[in-house]
């Protein structure tokens, strides 16, 4: 008698825990694109999802509710006459589901209407209601989708509020499904109100800096009509002078704020609300690489000089092979994004028997821009002035100073899925530059062109191509330290010391008239983060390039993608030397 009741106690113990479990659910879609049976699968799965933990009652309510989830997600893309069955099974998992659609026809656009009031409506404007009109994406033929609906409307009320109509509202929206003919019939009504003109400008956030920097960004005069697209390039210029943490430029949207003109249109104060950045700012690194070996960098930075819109920054810079200090007065940048800074500097540096000290005072002017649209790429432009006085010794030869002005520009674009580990895109670095020496008169110039290509492969992996040209015309041999070309170490060609890499005199390595550098490499990524690399350098530094003696360098290395950037340690064998050499960087911002 016990055991027949613990039988029965099992049975019925085993029958709850196959209502409790999670139906397996099998669709026959009956030919519905896919993003409508994504959509059905997404109802579905939410559904059964509550099916878990459930008595019997709650499971066969829900099984009508998945029912009628599918028949909701079915109108969604436009099917409002479809058949839906759903035949409950089991198996030796528990509980199945299966799901037949017919779905029949899919409903079109038919007839589309239009209507705008308000000012908007006046012959004024005859023509930019034509353009929404004519934009307006739910044409007749297409499929009635929900979301595409909701978009469109949502686009069409932005279109007439982004300018002139800031009070723009949408009045009446209402799709007409005619089911039986599968035909949608749209309507959409949007009052624009009064046109909104811009008055006076209110500041609030400001401590330190002058009112005159929001100025020099925001120029209009009140009564100039609204336009969001002026308030957020207004808003983005503000943000790009790094004396803000953030800003904010927008229409003052209080009713008791505003100014109803004779003509009835409307003025609305332009708010700008800003936080500003701190005043004073120290920051440090500290670094570890096998080209430089320790290096500790400091910085402090203070905003708003003598109550002008400029900031200082003055820093220092220590490694194994440099040391620098320079003090740098940056001005804001103007109405056209042009960043204008000078400054001093103080250079030494002793890296393969070439000892150079430099004393410098420059001016750098840059600007950073975006393409127009939605396009990622960017552009990076510097100019530069530099008057400078070198001393250099080198090992083994004879040491010379020089005096020099030189002059340089830089262009940089950038078309990359992300600026500091791209996966995908490419880079385009040229630059030029010339000078003389002052106390002689003798003139030398310098071009170099860098390119980068990353292809994506797989899921993970990646592809980079990199190559780098460089060529230096002169009248002279005593070159300013940085205008000749040396190359050999972690980020040019793996496998040699550090600008081992150039033109021979005496016992050093001094900077060569000419550059070539190539590199193939390709990461296999067996996570999110970690990853290895095989790689090919070869390149070289010297007298021209028909004297090249190209030095090859290859290996293996490990990647590890961390929040700061990726990190790399490479073993690499240089041809030209026959040595492995171990390349690898790590730094800490504090």
């Amino acid at each position: 008698m016990r055991l027949a009741i613990a039988s029965t106690v099992l049975v019925f113990g085993l029958a709850q825990q196959a209502l409790a479990a999670k139906p397996e659910v099998t669709v026959d879609p009956g030919g519905v694109p896919p993003e409508a049976l994504q959509s059905i699968m997404g109802a579905v799965d939410a559904i059964t999802r509550l099916a878990e933990d459930q008595d019997g009652g709650e499971v066969s309510r829900l099984r009508r509710r998945a029912r009628d989830a599918t028949l909701s997600a079915l109108e969604t893309q436009g099917y409002f006459s479809a058949v839906v069955d759903l035949e409950v099974g089991s198996d030796v998992v528990g509980e199945t589901w299966d799901i037949t659609i017919d779905p029949g026809e899919r409903s079109e656009v038919d007839r589309v209407y239009l209507e705008f009031a308000g000012q908007i409506a006046t012959p004024e404007f005859a023509g930019r209601v034509n353009t929404l009109k004519e934009e307006w994406p739910m044409t007749q033929g297409m499929p009635f989708v929900n979301d595409a609906w909701h978009k469109a409307k949502t686009e069409l009320i932005d279109s007439v509020s982004r300018k002139d109509f800031y009070l723009a509202r949408m009045t009446a929206s209402q799709a007409t499904i005619l089911a039986d003919e599968a035909k949608a019939d749209l309507h959409v009504a949007i009052d624009s109100g009064p046109r909104v003109r811009m008055g006076e400008m209110t500041v609030n956030g400001l401590r330190r800096v002058p009112r005159k920097l929001i100025e020099r960004y925001i120029k209009y005069e009140p009564g100039d009509p609204y336009d969001q697209d002026l308030l957020d390039e207004w808003q983005q210029a503000l943000d790009s002078t790094s004396f803000f943490r953030g800003a904010f430029v927008m229409l003052d949207d209080d009713p008791e704020h505003r100014y109803t003109r004779p003509d009835g249109e409307v003025e609305m104060p332009l708010a700008v609300r800003v936080t500003e950045a701190p005043a004073k700012r120290f920051s440090g690194s500290l670094g570890l690489d096998s080209d430089n070996g320790v290096r500790v960098e400091g910085l402090y930075r203070q905003n708003v000089v003598f109550g002008e819109p400029i900031w200082i920054e003055t820093g220092f810079g220590v490694d194994r092979h440099r040391q620098r200090a320079f003090y740098d007065v940056h001005f804001a940048p103007n109405e056209r994004g042009y960043h204008d800074s000078v400054g001093v500097l103080f250079n030494h540096s002793d890296i393969e028997g070439l000892d150079t000290t430099r004393y410098g005072l420059g001016w750098k002017r840059s600007q950073q821009r975006k393409a127009a649209g939605d396009s990622r790429v960017e552009y990076e432009t510097q100019w530069g002035l530099i008057a400078a006085y070198d001393k250099t010794r080198i090992e083994g030869a004879e040491s010379y100073e020089v005096p020099s002005l030189v002059a340089t520009w830089q262009w940089l674009r950038r078309d990359v899925n992300d600026k500091y580990d791209p996966r995908e895109g490419n880079l385009l670095d040229f630059g030029v530059g010339t000078g003389v020496t002052l106390d002689k008169g003798e003139p030398f110039h310098r071009a170099s062109l860098r390119v980068q290509q990353w292809w994506p492969v797989g899921r993970r992996d990646v592809l980079t191509l990199r190559g780098e040209v460089g060529k230096v015309w002169s009248s002279t041999s005593r070159l300013p330290e940085d205008f000749g070309f040396r190359t050999g170490g972690a980020r040019t060609i793996r496998g040699y010391k550090f600008q081992s890499i150039g033109l021979p005199r005496g016992d050093a390595i001094i900077g060569a008239p000419a550059l070539a550098v190539a590199s193939v490499e390709y990461i296999r990524y067996f996570t999110e983060s970690i990853g290895m690399a095989v790689f090919v350098d070869v390149g070289d530094a010297t007298e021209s390039f028909g004297d090249m003696d190209l030095a090859f360098g290859y290996g293996v290395g490990a990647r590890v993608r961390t929040p700061a950037g990726p990190f790399g340690i490479d073993v690499a064998y240089g041809q030209r030397d026959r040595r492995l050499r171990l390349h690898f960087s790590l730094g800490i911002a504090f």
